[in-house]
């Protein structure tokens, strides 16, 4: 197994990205610490790990609250000794920040999104790294978006929030690899089998006057392979960049769109 006995945090484990890596490194062996705000829906991933003979726990954190943030991470030391893998897949509802065209756009609409992206990640970040510097060893996983790279109407600020998650992928890379310590990030299409991705393509297909399915076959027409990622594939990545057998990559982001953007 790639991730046998390995210590992995997964903020937004009650969402579908954090869900289906939660799911996939445990799968592989990690044992993980499931958090997000809401309780109710972390419970049910880990249950579905446990069932499956999996090691899971959850907890209700909130990844833009630092102490909170901070207190959990110290329980995992305290359980596990250390942690090997984070994860952060947090994040927010879309439904009232696209679809919007930018000259009438609020400009706190317009913010939240950058602000909202770019804390989470830096808090849980640098909380993490500061226990892996000890062991000289770890893996920071990031999630962004196609967006981050091309330009789409009616994103708000999506687009530059995702476009700056990926720029401090990099700076967090380039602080924390002489420490022993990995930052990678994930970029995938949009996958329409998260709510989230079906809300989103209904807004701006409504915005262009067809139906989901027609907007849906607008954007899987512009890449490679015709059609969006999976979360399964998604996911099986996240296990290889969390894994040892990933050791040369850092400081990047990992292209999953199909071939819509050339790196």
């Amino acid at each position: 197994m790639l991730l046998e006995n390995k210590i992995a945090v997964i903020y937004g484990a009650g969402g579908a990205i954090g869900g289906a890596v939660a799911k996939a490194f445990a799968r592989e062996g990690a044992k993980v610490f499931l958090t997000g705000r809401s309780l109710s829906k972390v419970d049910v991933v880990a249950k579905e790990i446990i069932a499956a003979s999996g090691k899971a726990e959850s907890a209700q954190v909130d990844a833009l609250d630092e102490p909170a943030v901070d207190r959990h991470l110290q329980s995992v030391i305290d359980k596990a000794g250390r942690v090997d893998i984070s994860f952060n897949a947090v994040g927010i509802p879309n439904t009232t920040l696209q679809g919007v065209p930018l000259v009438e756009l609020a400009v706190d609409q317009f913010s939240l999104p950058i602000a909202t992206y770019t804390r989470s990640v830096f808090l849980t970040s640098r909380l993490a790294a500061r226990r892996m510097v000890a062991k000289r060893s770890g893996v920071i996983l990031t999630v962004t978006a196609v967006p981050s790279r091309t330009g789409i109407p009616l994103l708000g600020g999506f687009g530059p929030a995702q476009a700056a998650v990926e720029a401090l992928t990099r700076g967090l890379s380039a602080e924390f690899a002489p420490h022993g310590i990995r930052v990678v990030g994930l970029r995938p299409d949009g996958m329409p089998e998260t709510a989230t991705i079906k809300e989103v393509f209904g807004i701006h297909a409504n915005a262009l006057g067809l139906s989901w399915e027609q907007f849906h076959e607008i954007i899987a027409s512009k890449n490679h392979r015709r059609r969006l990622p999976t979360l399964a594939e998604l996911a099986n990545v996240a296990v290889f960049m969390a894994s040892d057998k990933a050791s040369a990559m850092t400081g990047t982001i990992v292209n999953l769109s199909m071939g819509m953007l050339d790196d």
